[in-house]
């Protein structure tokens, strides 16, 4: 089980591994991992949660429940049952102390119920919890210094921070009028966290939703970074109102962009950068051409062009793909060179870690369509990140609130 010691000031025996939401919990003062300057307390920020329960004759803070059941599925709880055992197991002087710092009228009320779990997060405010969740592992991490990527920025320039926008449709999840949940989140950072998330409605696509989800995220220094999807010029022009850059590729939904680029006369523009990987089974060489935009490209804002070619050979030398991709960055040479854009291209690709934890198979808290509600997340984490807080199940007030032991893995 997971050593979550919810209150300050206790001692990490040697050689335990705590996990950020126990730091967060403890308000950054488990000795095992040191304080936190200008972090904000976790528990302050989920007290701005509503979970839709009356005022008044409340025992149960939302934001001791909501600490208890995310501490509860980090250490592998899987169902609402298996989340209140794990509460009652909590020492009584713990929960005590938890209670009291949320200001619970009654600090020694003992563990919630699985009823009581079950209403506060099925009935919490899924997009305030979703905000408060990115904006405290934001706080870590800028308070750790793991945002910025060294060697990304000019030499009189701070370090770039790269975003990485992406959207992944969670199987096994599912709306109340039966469509799949589709979620696009931004991974912000050298170790990626997941600074925001957005549902992407059934009758929308990622397209529009990209502009709601950055303007929950700190893009100062950011390098925003997206599929070909993406590359569209209201999201140009977004990112550079926010003072923020951007690095897309550019394909055939963009033809007019991606014929003006395929065009430029790359075979006069150097190869400046180079790169070769040897594993499973295989050799990947990857080379950059970087050029200054043409000041006629159809698309805003644009610094520079380049060309990435990826050659893949199996270790006899027989050829197995060549690939080439095309893209814009408004980043010019002064601020970022060809192996930072190589390095933020290839980078895009981290977020697919966040997606291989929300697919089947993978231990995960993503529920399915279940008795009285159908299932949305607790899915806001990347596999490096130990802290999950995103909701179980989706409200649905076609349905009354009694608990349901249905699985959520």
């Amino acid at each position: 089980m997971l050593d979550c010691v919810i209150a300050g000031g206790r001692l990490v025996p040697d050689g335990r591994l705590i996990s950020l939401l126990a730091d967060g919990l403890a308000g950054g003062r488990l000795a095992a991992l040191g304080p936190a300057p200008d972090c904000r307390d976790l528990l302050e920020l989920l007290a701005r949660v509503s979970d839709g329960r009356p005022g008044r004759g409340r025992d149960h803070p939302v934001a001791a429940v909501l600490a208890l059941a995310a501490a509860a599925v980090v250490a592998g709880s899987r169902s609402f049952t298996a989340i209140a055992g794990w509460a009652a197991d909590v020492p009584a002087g713990v929960l005590e102390d938890l209670y009291r710092r949320c200001g619970a009228a009654r600090p020694g009320a003992g563990p919630p119920s699985k009823a009581t779990i079950w209403r506060v997060v099925t009935g919490a405010d899924a997009p305030a919890l979703d905000a408060v969740t990115g904006s405290w592992l934001m706080d870590r991490a800028s308070a750790a210094g793991n945002l910025a990527c060294p060697g990304h920025g000019g030499d009189d320039e701070a370090p770039l921070i790269p975003v990485r926008v992406d959207g992944k449709t969670v199987r096994g999840a599912r709306n109340p009028d039966g469509s799949q949940v589709h979620l696009l989140a931004a991974l912000a950072g050298r170790p990626g966290v997941v600074a925001a998330q957005i549902e992407v409605g059934a009758k929308t696509n990622e397209i529009p939703m990209i502009i709601p989800l950055l303007d929950g995220v700190d893009l100062d220094r950011a390098v925003v970074t997206a599929d070909a999807l993406h590359c569209q010029r209201a999201t140009a022009d977004y990112v550079h109102g926010r003072g923020a850059d951007f690095i897309l590729p550019a394909k055939d939904n963009q033809p007019g962009l991606f014929d003006a680029l395929d065009a430029l006369p790359w075979h006069d523009v150097p190869v400046t950068h180079a790169t070769t990987d040897r594993g499973h089974g295989r050799i990947e060489t990857r080379t950059i051409q970087v050029t200054d935009a043409p000041g006629d490209l159809p698309f805003p804002h644009v610094s520079q062009a380049y060309l990435i070619e990826r050659h893949v050979t199996a270790l006899n030398g027989q050829p197995l793909s060549d690939i080439a991709a095309l893209g814009v960055t408004s980043l010019d040479a002064t601020r970022a060179s060809p192996q930072a854009i190589a390095d933020l291209v290839r980078g895009q690709w981290a977020i697919e870690s966040l997606h291989w934890l929300r697919s089947p198979g993978v231990p995960q808290p993503v529920v399915r369509r279940c008795t009285g509600r159908p299932a949305e997340s607790f899915c806001n984490t990347p596999p490096w990140v130990p802290c999950s807080l995103s909701l179980l199940f989706r409200r649905s007030p076609s349905r009354d609130r009694t608990p349901s032991a249905t699985p959520v893995a």
